[in-house]
């Protein structure tokens, strides 16, 4: 168990550790929207930061940001005692393992960004921002911003005019900017809602079979009559 606990904490550190470089590298190297290609027209470096969820989603507002750095730090807190739960039963798989691995890896490095980037950054807008600014960072304590990069316009045709309701508009796939945790993230759902739908029923017959040992527990407890 020792040895597999090992493995999952060199996933996360991995993980962490390759998200934080590019991050800090992006935010010291590039101004707010500054890009360049990788390759041909389709993979772009692209410098934004959201207030939000993955791939760019935001909540609304200054107590939104607040809400969603909270309820990051729970959820995260939640995943670790999970994982580091299920990481004791040899009978659920180490990929399983290793998919939440990911997931927790990868909320924390969104959550890094919203606790500290405020504060150890100042603004990127017109600028290449620097690290630990003699005049403070740009937000508070919970308020920073995520930091994504990595932009794929596969696809990018505008609508003929005729075409019903969205004639016109221009349709880019994949539209949304995001970075190292958020592709961790989804590519632990994914592979667990592929490969690993059948752990749930492992787990639930675990807890089946953990409530019935403690009924049975608890009725030779009711059953023991002390002798006086």
């Amino acid at each position: 168990m020792k040895n597999r606990t090992k493995k999952l904490l060199a996933i996360i550190i991995s993980v962490l550790a390759v998200d934080q470089v590019l991050k800090v590298w992006i935010k010291t190297n590039m101004s707010l929207g500054q890009e360049f290609i990788i390759f041909k027209d389709w993979f772009i470096i692209h410098f934004v930061e959201n207030n939000g969820m993955a791939f760019g989603f935001e909540f609304a507002g200054e107590y939104g940001k607040l809400f969603l750095s909270l309820f990051r730090i729970v959820a995260v807190v939640a995943i670790g005692w999970y994982l580091f739960r299920l990481a004791r039963h040899k009978e659920i798989s180490f990929g399983f393992l290793a998919c939440i691995a990911f997931i927790f890896a990868g909320a924390i490095g969104n959550i890094i960004d919203s606790l500290f980037y405020g504060m150890i950054f100042n603004h990127s807008y017109g600028q290449v921002a620097d690290f630990l600014p003699e005049g403070g960072g740009y937000a508070t304590f919970l308020h920073g911003k995520v930091v994504d990069m990595f932009y794929f316009p596969i696809i990018d045709f505008t609508l003929p005019g005729w075409f019903p309701f969205w004639g016109g508009n221009d349709i880019v796939f994949f539209r949304p900017v995001f970075n190292i945790a958020d592709s961790s993230i989804t590519v632990g759902i994914f592979i667990i809602l592929l490969f690993f739908r059948k752990e749930f029923n492992t787990l639930e017959e675990k807890a089946t079979d953990n409530d019935d040992a403690e009924e049975v527990e608890e009725k030779k407890n009711d059953d023991f009559e002390p002798v006086e």
